[in-house]
């Protein structure tokens, strides 16, 4: 998957955004005020996701181009290559869980204010 591909599928989440908070050339994705994605745009290899640290710890093994995240807290952040041996159904997937993880983090509070039609725990 190309970084191109990547925005439109990050983008395609409800109520994603994206924004450069850090540099010009740090492009993150967002759900409210949390990030579930970014790229740098100036070296677009890598894609950096929140991932459970479970899960993380089994992509490693699997996946020679899913490393710990780069400047991040490296148990609950991945990074993968994304023109590597990562296929596009699984980098969708982690973006997946990825979005649905920052929301479960959020308050109540934010969840209800982006999501009202929904129902959290």
């Amino acid at each position: 998957m190309d970084v191109e591909a990547l925005r439109d599928y990050c983008l395609s989440k409800r109520l994603a955004t994206e924004c450069f908070p850090f540099d010009e050339t740090t492009l993150v994705f967002k759900v409210g005020s949390k990030m579930f994605a970014w790229v740098d745009l100036g070296n677009p290899e890598w894609v950096v996701l929140k991932s459970d640290p479970d899960e993380a710890i089994d992509l490693r093994d699997r996946y020679a181009d899913i490393l710990p995240a780069y400047h991040m807290n490296k148990k609950h952040w991945i990074q993968v290559r994304l023109e590597g041996g990562v296929p596009a159904r699984v980098l969708k997937e982690l973006v997946d869980c990825s979005y649905r993880l920052v929301i479960a983090k959020m308050t109540r509070k934010e969840r209800l204010s982006l999501f009202p039609d929904e129902k959290y725990s």
